[in-house]
């Protein structure tokens, strides 16, 4: 029998009435032959409210207890849809990340799988069960809790999927990729498929419907992820292999409002000193520009603030080793295109330059390579630079609905 991989992220399964009506998606699945195992995030805004909790303790929460915390939000939602399927007379049985056999690096709230030993999944298939696994999280070879980052259950769905031989697809409330946020940009249209490369660009870049590192693991893995929407039904969109056309090169357009732009004007030792400070504390960045357009100059990062979970400690620390060369500013955000060849030319930076004075968005800093094209704005206007830079780059094309 084929095995499936599914996932539902946490809006799909943010109270009971939708927990059921995921039950009853996945026993029709079971009902039509397949073998289904099913990773599920946390419910709703639970992980958010745990944080919070978090940080109502600690302001800068050790990473350690902060993985003992957040992982039991996925647990919860796995022992209730396990119920819930059980209840509806479809044989189900949950695990954990560490239960299912996930191994990962030992870098708390931004671990790495390195290898999955999923007996304990298989077993329960062989018993005629649907196994429901704990997305988000893994143990370490050190016998540690740990979690993949902000939208790991992606990559904890690709990992099964590679592990089991099996299809990957990942359910959320909108059916597949668009080439902008519907909610911001009403003209945006589904994608049928797109490149591994530009989706992780896309998701490195701030749009939420798949994890970056899930695309990272797809691509190394060979496995084609099928995005579609959880309620009712549609095509999707195919992440995979393949190199759009000419044509289409530019495939999309996100915005990132979620980030802190650090900006340092430090060089030689300094700057090694300043990036090792940031390695330490194992957050992410994208370089955006070595000089700026505003005549500071300096080096520009994008932190996600998913990664710093103590931004007054983290800005505080700054202050005190740097001094004013090296601050964070919370009130820019970052619109990026992404597309086959969009950087190895001027035109499309010129382009997006005119847009961006068009809509009086100050740009200060920008990035460009192979696949992207970013602009460092603030934060207000990033919903009407997005607008003004997808109907430049894709026009008007018939939307089709992702209700």
């Amino acid at each position: 029998m084929p095995i499936v991989v599914q996932k539902f992220g946490g809006s799909s399964v943010a109270d009971v009435a939708k927990l059921r009506k995921v039950a009853r998606k996945v026993a029709d699945r079971r009902a039509a032959g397949d073998q289904v195992v099913v990773v599920v995030s946390a419910m709703g805004d639970t992980t958010d409210e745990l944080l919070a909790l978090a940080k109502g303790v600690h302001p800068d929460p050790p990473r350690r207890e902060l993985d003992m915390l957040l992982t039991c939000g996925e647990r919860i939602s796995m022992a209730l849809l396990s119920m819930a399927l059980q209840q509806i007379d479809v044989p189900a049985v949950s695990f954990t990340g560490s239960q299912s056999g996930i191994i990962t690096t030992g870098a708390h709230s931004q671990a790495r799988i390195v290898e999955v030993r999923p007996y304990r999944i298989q077993d329960g298939l062989s018993a005629g069960k649907v196994v429901i696994v704990a997305g988000y999280q893994g143990v370490s070879l050190e016998r540690e809790v740990t979690t993949l980052g902000r939208g790991g259950s992606d990559t904890t769905a690709v990992a099964l999927a590679a592990a089991l031989g099996g299809d990957c697809e990942i359910y959320s409330d909108v059916d597949g990729i668009y080439s902008a946020d519907p909610r911001t940009v009403v003209d945006a249209h589904k994608l049928e498929s797109i490149s591994y490369e530009e989706m992780q660009e896309l998701a490195c870049a701030g749009a939420k419907v798949l994890n970056a590192q899930a695309v990272e693991f797809a691509r190394a893995s060979g496995i084609a992820i099928h995005a579609r929407t959880a309620h009712g039904e549609g095509s999707g969109t195919v992440i995979g292999p393949g190199q759009p056309s000419a044509a289409s090169r530019i495939k999309g357009v996100t915005a990132d409002a979620e980030v802190a732009i650090l900006h340092a004007r430090v060089t030689g030792p300094a700057l090694d000193e300043l990036l090792e400070f940031l390695d330490a504390r194992a957050l992410n960045t994208r370089t955006l520009s070595f000089d700026g357009l505003d005549g500071r100059g300096g080096l520009y990062l994008a932190l996600p603030l998913q990664d710093v979970h103590g931004l007054s400690v983290l800005q505080g620390e700054l202050v005190e080793r740097f001094g004013d060369r090296v601050h964070l500013e919370e009130t820019l955000g970052t619109v990026t295109c992404v597309g086959v060849g969009v950087g190895t030319t001027l035109g499309p930076l010129r382009q997006a330059l005119a847009v961006a004075e068009s809509v009086q968005a100050s740009v200060r800093a920008v990035h460009t390579s192979a696949l992207q094209l970013s602009l460092v704005v603030s934060r207000e206007h990033l919903p009407e630079l997005t607008r003004a830079l997808h109907g430049t780059f894709l026009g008007t094309q018939t939307r089709v609905s992702h209700s």
